[in-house]
Order: structure tokens, then C-alpha cells, then sequence
């Protein structure tokens, strides 16, 4: 029996919102991604923001290129409960 692993944080909507910013598609952002050497589709990036995808470490350095941005951005709004821990 396969069992998901649920996502636990979503950047996604922090990566639509930087998108938007930048006044890019989908489409760009994905040729921009594959210029610089990364095999991405729009469907795949759709589900990066939407959250149904686990992004990859080297998408994501190429999105804070492509938006101009650091890491930290994308965890905007992010936090762990600590009591937890």
C-alpha cells in the first residue's frame, strides 16, 4: 500500500504573488526556468503554486533569480509551531 506524505507548508501562493509582481506567465517563467537549464513544464509549475507539487531545490534557486528576490521571501507568512517541538 503506497501512502502520500501531505504537504506541510505551501510557498506556492507566496511564488504566484512574486510572479504577479513581476508581471510574467506562467509561460515566461517557465521558459526563463528552461533557458537556465531547468526541465520544468507549465503544468508543473502550476501545481508549484497551486502546492500539489514538491518543488526542487534547483527551481527554486532559479525562481529567486528569475523574481529577484532571497530565499526568505518565499517563506513569508510561513511559521512552525515551536511548542511542539
Amino acid at each position: 500500500m503506497e501512502q502520500k506524505i501531505k504537504q506541510d507548508f505551501r510557498i506556492g501562493p507566496n511564488i504566484r504573488k512574486y510572479r504577479l509582481q513581476s508581471h510574467m506567465t506562467q509561460e515566461q517563467v517557465t521558459a526563463k526556468m528552461q533557458l537556465m537549464g531547468i526541465n520544468i513544464s507549465r503544468s508543473i509549475y502550476s501545481q508549484i503554486e497551486g502546492g500539489t507539487y514538491n518543488i526542487r531545490v534547483s527551481e527554486l534557486a532559479a525562481m529567486k533569480e528569475i523574481f529577484n528576490i532571497n530565499y526568505e521571501s518565499f517563506f513569508e507568512g510561513i511559521s512552525v509551531n515551536t511548542k511542539e517541538l
